[in-house]
């Protein structure tokens, strides 16, 4: 329990170092130039009247996996505003394109104690929920020390984090003391954060289940689906450093036997894009860029897809997906979004961050697994010649997230007893 007043007055030290790191992220294009004081805990808009409901989401994934309960939240319960807070920029584009009304985007303060005051005296929070596993220690004993009710909600810890926070008990019993309620994602899980904190743990399964389907804008899908309708067409999404390459290397490989082949490549990080671009071009290939406005033509290779929040576009016109993040040391990414559109789903061997989705999707049938650039070149060319085998592997992915889309319903009823502390109407 010392540790707590120590970290709360080293870290009212640290804000030169703070502003510096802002400063540098900046640079690297990772922080907005126009809401910079937002990540200093200074508001960029008014708090709306009425109770607020303050959800925290680290960056894309959890966003993704909160968008169905926001919406949730916005519906039945009218006249309660949802503050939904990110860390990162991609995030934040994502929010505001898909956030519903009722509900607005900020970004979250660094974890500096006047930051942290800064940002609760503006926003006075009536609840708080947070995703996954993100535990910045002033903005969570805030949270107590406020007598905020709040719930760790898709709560979730990796092997080497339990043991991190194990050999700090003391230290992690008082942070997660904060929550009232935590809503783990698998019963492992759940045992993981009872060993080490007080606070009510139960399981009701992973919340990314029942994430809503990503969007499409209507006449951009149509005008994408029309410049490819006849043309062999799959995609590379999400992709980390060295996955474009291994994509480029499927594609050289597949287009004597596939001479229409389109590549599509969507980085998980748009930022790179400039430099995928003159790798790939150095390499040969002949791309057009979704950033530039621009569609490919026939004589384009690759489409590089470098803007942000239009994964559902390019899900819905790929029948093959590999997902990205899983040929390295990322730990793979969210095979649900491409498993609920229909897509044929391949990915790397390494899947850590969502292995107990991986697993499922393979008992199902509905993913494979490749081992590397070469066995993902066999298996998106098997895939593309066998319509029935890639139907076939689409729909068994497809049933994995039908299977388990009530996660939703059941985080409410848990969240439920909470919220209704705060009045206001339930529809």
């Amino acid at each position: 329990m010392v540790a707590l007043p120590a970290y709360r007055m080293t870290s009212a030290l640290a804000a030169p170092v703070l502003n510096r790191l802002l400063r540098r992220r900046l640079h690297q294009g990772k922080e907005d130039p126009v809401r910079l004081d937002e990540r200093r805990g200074i508001a960029s808009r008014p708090r709306p009247d009425g109770p607020l409901i303050w959800l925290h989401a680290a960056s894309v994934g959890e966003s993704q996996s909160a968008l169905a309960l926001v919406d949730r939240l916005t519906t039945e319960r009218p006249g309660t505003s949802v503050l939904v807070t990110t860390g990162t920029v991609t995030s934040a584009q994502l929010m505001e394109t898909r956030l519903p009304k009722g509900s607005f985007h900020q970004f979250a303060p660094m974890d500096c104690p006047a930051w942290v005051d800064h940002f609760f005296e503006h926003w006075k929070p009536d609840a708080a929920l947070w995703m996954e596993s993100e535990l910045w220690p002033n903005l969570l004993t805030a949270i107590g020390r406020h007598g905020i009710p709040a719930a760790l909600i898709n709560a979730r810890l990796s092997p080497r984090s339990f043991a991190r926070w194990r050999r700090a008990s003391g230290f992690a019993g008082a942070l997660l003391g904060s929550f009232d309620l935590i809503l783990a994602q698998s019963d492992e899980q759940a045992e993981w954060f009872r060993a080490l904190g007080p606070a009510t743990v139960d399981c009701v399964g992973n919340l990314k289940y029942s994430a809503l389907p990503l969007a499409a804008d209507a006449a951009d899908l149509s005008a994408l689906q029309s410049v490819v309708a006849d043309r062999t067409v799959w995609l590379a999404a999400s992709t980390h450093d060295g996955e474009e390459a291994i994509a480029a290397d499927v594609h050289s490989a597949l287009r004597a036997d596939h001479p229409s082949l389109l590549t599509m490549i969507a980085p998980r990080h748009p930022a790179r894009a400039d430099a995928i671009a003159a790798t790939l071009r150095g390499r040969g290939f002949r791309i057009a860029r979704r950033s530039a406005g621009e569609l490919p033509a026939d004589d384009h290779d690759i489409y590089l897809a470098d803007t942000m929040g239009e994964l559902g576009l390019l899900y819905r016109v790929a029948p093959v997906a590999m997902i990205g993040g899983s040929f390295g040391e990322v730990g793979g990414h969210n095979l649900m979004e491409p498993a609920q559109l229909g897509c044929a789903i391949l990915h790397g061997p390494d899947m850590k961050k969502t292995q107990a989705v991986a697993d499922e999707m393979a008992q199902a049938g509905g993913a494979l697994q490749c081992a590397d650039g070469e066995a993902l070149a066999d298996a998106v060319g098997q895939l593309l010649q066998d319509a029935e085998r890639r139907t076939a592997l689409a729909a068994a992915a497809k049933s994995v997230a039908d299977r388990h889309a009530g996660v939703i319903d059941r985080v409410c009823e848990r969240l439920t007893p909470y919220l209704d502390r705060l009045g206001g109407p339930v529809s």
